[in-house]
């Protein structure tokens, strides 16, 4: 079925609406193929010229959440990143969890010498004695990307921690990788730039299948800001307490005690959470 109605997206470009991308992007959450196929019916019956990119999200959104909250939640994801702001911070507690998970031993905003001069490094990863240093660029824009200045700028300063890293005879494990990691984009010369200068880039989808949406979706590391059970100060209350993960609240309701949430929504939350880190 196609239809020809013309959508704005945030960035205030006016683009053909694309059911294949709803379609994906729903069935991404896990829902069955018959609840998507309703979904997008219902969506496609209400739009009408110029409706904005968020407003059919919002739509799909409470559609998907009414059938189950936990496949609203991982059908969130993008916009629950952005939530992680509006300082950096979380994003780079975000990060640090992620790799954890992966089998990292890390540390956030550690000083590491330079050659030079000194540099604050937003998370220290290390596997299998490789050290890996990231730096870590949110934005709370969609719209912004992350351009050429971004891997310039974090190369001179791996080169430089690296020069002094060598040289030191108490680092036990050999700096191996530099790491950029956005919630946006790249632009076409950053990532140009990345590649041939051997740093890592990772932004929401790239690398190709390898992007940030496609670890998380992998390992089930979804951002406390994706329950749609949680208030805005509860999740801000959580941040501020390291609990950037879902995973983090399975198995110890402790915070949730504290945040003084009754038995009854307290079970309503854990089991959201349940569904997401396990489905």
């Amino acid at each position: 079925m196609e239809t020809t109605v013309d959508v704005i997206k945030s960035s205030g470009e006016r683009v053909k609406f694309s059911i294949d991308k709803l379609r994906k992007s729903l069935l991404r959450s896990g829902a069955k193929q018959a609840t998507v196929d309703e979904i997008v019916d219902t969506v496609i019956s209400e739009l009408y010229d110029n409706i904005s990119t968020k407003e059919i999200y919002n739509r799909a959104f409470a559609l998907l959440r009414k059938e189950k909250s936990y496949l609203a939640s991982k059908y969130k994801l993008k916009r629950a990143i952005y939530e992680l702001g509006p300082t950096g911070f979380p994003f780079e507690r975000f990060i640090s969890a992620v790799l954890t998970y992966s089998g990292y031993k890390t540390e956030v905003d550690k000083v590491l010498q330079g050659h030079c001069i000194s540099h604050e490094v937003d998370v220290v990863a290390t596997k299998n004695n490789l050290t890996t240093i990231i730096e870590c660029k949110f934005h709370s824009e969609k719209t912004f990307k992350c351009n050429v200045k971004v891997p310039l700028y974090i190369n001179s300063r791996y080169n430089d921690i690296k020069a002094h890293w060598n040289k030191n005879l108490k680092n036990t494990s050999v700096l191996t990788e530099g790491w950029v990691v956005t919630n946006t984009r790249f632009t076409e010369d950053a990532l140009k730039y990345g590649t041939c200068v051997n740093l890592y880039l990772l932004s929401w989808d790239h690398p190709v299948s390898n992007g940030l949406k496609d670890r998380i979706d992998r390992l089930g590391l979804y951002p406390i800001t994706v329950s749609t059970l949680l208030t805005q100060r509860e999740k801000q209350f959580l941040l501020s307490r390291d609990v950037v993960l879902c995973r983090q609240l399975v198995g110890d309701a402790f915070y949730l005690d504290h945040l003084g949430i009754s038995e009854k929504r307290k079970e309503k939350i854990l089991n959201e959470i349940n569904m997401l880190c396990h489905h």
